[in-house]
């Protein structure tokens, strides 16, 4: 194998022991900084016969020296392979890795937003830019966590060892992917209290006799004229029984007033949201070895379920009209720049780069893993899921608009109100519709706990690699920060679970990873593809598979990617418009004052990277020139930039460079 050394290309050659006992050979080499060429012999006080200089030894690892003669570690050559840790886990088998990287992808958002988001933004012609967000922005940065996770096998934070002044971009991700958890995993709770009322002889949501119902309440809209609502929601009067159901049923919102009035927490609520913090803790608490199990159901089972729902739902009355209405394209929306905002958050949310949790699952991988062929499986099933999902579920919309005489617009949801209150509604109307609302919200929670084990996965890697000493001789280390990191989540979720928790979650759904990852995910492209360099990341990527990406992917990292993250991320403040919930009740107009603490939710993970990027150069020894050198510099090219020698990034080539 052949290294470069500053102007010095290094050569690693075969196995051969000389006189004195020094490896020669056996990829160990005697190399003398001082004249810039290899030693052939020392002598027995470890200097060079030939120049008289103390060379330092290259050794078996292909990046660590030692001097000959003192035994000081010094950083030298980098090489990616000799420098893993022989005691870090890995998958017990790929098809495990596999299915949680596609599981963690394969989320929610699949089934209640993609199908809203495609026929809100022109239909089929949202594929547009779904597709071009996909191949020139998603795509190369999930290549870019996996190879980065599979090269260095380190967590979402440690990994920044290659350019430690974006530490902080590794930082922000990891809070990123917690507070997701924080609301993420009160939509499974919803899942379970749902399934559980499943188990009844008639479905509670079917009726308007319950304790909770208000006078507007009705079961069928063909039935109604004299009803009088403010519900901005629908075009009929009144409130269905489904969104009775989950609205004052469930939730209970109509206890609550507002975002300062949330209210006691929903007792129930809070048993089904400590259910899936159990599940998690047991899925997680081994680490890969357990999760890797439960993928193999939660990853799978959707598919099986959707499939099933898909047979069914094409063979209701006005699923066709439902279908068409899902696909038919409405050019003239593409010239709205929230449009492709929309397409960029939802692809990025969705296949799931800037959370961490590629880069941590990917550490897990052997070092000559194909990361390459699993981002394009991954990809292409998670696209294949969106679609998917939406003629399944658009096949019941226009089930609904045909049975309740409207059109298809007035019962087209997103978020919550389409998996909890139009599917339900639609499903209730089936013949055995308890087997069919248990099957459905049984979808959901498999759905939901593999992306919820992948977010929680990112931020315990990357705690378990950023102190490593302290958990290296731990016997029951990652069970106890596994158990912290659950019962915290836990303890602050229960906002959501309150009176008004619904406003609080529609808050952190909004800015807990909207402009944030998209800002996240930039600062990744930037310092990988310009800091690290294109050239070096391909050189990695070839030393893990034999071969180095092709000119579109180190285009896409240099050029492309950054900036449709770059004009995303601008249209995205420009855009922003206050918030508001819509409800059954009315539309609530959130006050100034939340919108604020939404941005401060949102700025909490955008600011650690300019903060650390501080905090790096200010507590790194050495000259301002040296501090910024090693901190834009990789870790094995530390020591040569303390001994004054040449820095790769001061140089213009480096920063063109395409490899």
């Amino acid at each position: 194998m052949d290294r470069t050394y500053g102007d010095v290309e290094v050569c690693l050659l075969e196995n051969q022991q000389n006189t004195n006992g020094v490896m020669e050979n056996n990829h160990t080499i005697a190399l003398c900084v001082t004249c810039n060429r290899q030693c052939d012999k020392l002598l027995s006080n470890g200097v060079n016969e030939e120049c008289g200089h103390s060379p330092v030894i290259v050794s078996p690892n292909g990046r660590s020296t030692t001097d000959a003669k003192t035994e000081t570690f010094k950083p030298l050559i980098h090489s990616g392979e000799a420098d893993l840790d022989p005691d870090r886990e890995t998958w017990d088998k790929k098809i495990d890795f596999l299915l949680s990287i596609i599981g963690f992808a394969v989320d929610l958002a699949n089934v209640w937003r993609f199908p809203y988001l495609c026929y809100k933004n022109g239909g089929g012609a949202f594929l547009i830019p779904y597709f071009l967000m996909l191949v020139f922005g998603a795509l190369p940065m999930f290549m870019m966590e996996l190879s980065l996770g599979q090269f260095h096998r380190e967590g979402a934070i440690s990994v920044w060892k290659i350019v430690p002044l974006f530490k902080g971009a590794g930082c922000a991700v990891v809070l990123i992917s917690y507070l997701v958890a924080l609301y993420y995993n009160v939509i499974i709770a919803w899942a379970f209290y749902f399934l559980f009322s499943s188990f009844t002889s008639t479905l509670p949501w079917t009726g308007c006799d319950n304790d909770f119902n208000s006078a507007r309440c009705f079961t069928n809209p063909r039935n109604i004229t004299n009803l009088t609502t403010s519900s901005p929601n629908a075009t009929l009067n009144g409130s269905s029984s489904a969104t009775e159901y989950f609205e004052r049923g469930v939730l209970q919102l109509h206890k609550s007033t507002g975002v300062d009035d949330l209210g006691a927490p929903r007792w129930q609520l809070v048993l089904c949201l400590m259910c899936v913090f159990i599940v998690l803790y047991f899925a997680l608490w081994k680490g890969v070895h357990s999760s890797g199990k439960v993928v193999w159901v939660t990853a799978t089972m959707p598919y099986i379920v959707m499939l099933i729902l898909l047979i069914r739902g094409v063979l209701l009355p006005g699923a066709l009209d439902g279908i068409l209405y899902f696909i038919t394209p409405k050019l003239e929306r593409l010239g709205d720049p929230n449009v492709w905002i929309d397409a960029a958050n939802q692809i990025f949310f969705s296949v799931g780069a800037g959370f961490g949790v590629h880069i941590a699952y990917a550490s897990y991988n052997t070092f000559h893993n194909n990361c390459y062929r699993d981002c394009i499986v991954t990809a292409g099933v998670n696209s294949f899921t969106s679609l998917f999902s939406g003629f399944v579920i658009f096949s019941y919309l226009g089930y609904m608009a045909s049975t309740q005489g409207v059109n298809i617009e007035d019962v087209a949801k997103q978020g919550p109100g389409l998996v909890f209150i139009v599917y339900p509604e639609a499903i209730a109307t089936l013949p055995g519709a308890q087997g069919w609302a248990i099957v459905f919200f049984v979808m959901l929670l498999t759905l939901g706990l593999d992306s919820a084990m992948g977010g929680m996965e990112s931020l315990l890697t990357a705690f378990k690699d950023e102190f490593k000493p302290f958990f290296k001789n731990k016997r029951w280390g990652r069970e106890i920060i596994t158990a912290i990191v659950i019962l915290g989540a836990f303890l602050i979720s229960i906002v959501n679970v309150t009176y008004g928790g619904m406003y609080v979650f529609t808050i952190l759904d909004t800015f807990a990873a909207g402009t944030s990852i998209i800002f996240a995910v930039l600062a990744q492209a930037i310092a990988v593809s310009w800091f690290y360099g294109v050239d070096q990341f391909c050189e990695d990527i070839q030393e893990m598979i034999g071969f180095k990406p092709s000119y579109y992917w180190r285009i896409c990292w240099k050029f492309i990617t950054p900036t449709f993250l770059s004009v995303v991320v601008v249209l995205s403040v420009i855009k922003y418009s206050p918030l508001t919930y819509t409800s059954q009740a009315g539309i609530y107009i959130y006050p100034s004052w939340a919108n604020a603490l939404g941005w401060c939710i949102g700025a909490a993970s955008m600011v650690l990277v300019p903060i650390v990027a501080i905090y790096q150069l200010a507590n790194t020894p050495g000259t301002w020139r040296e501090r910024l050198a090693i901190c834009i510099s990789p870790h094995w090219e530390h020591h040569d930039i303390r001994q004054g020698g040449p820095v790769r990034r001061f140089k213009w080539r480096h920063w063109f460079n395409l490899g």
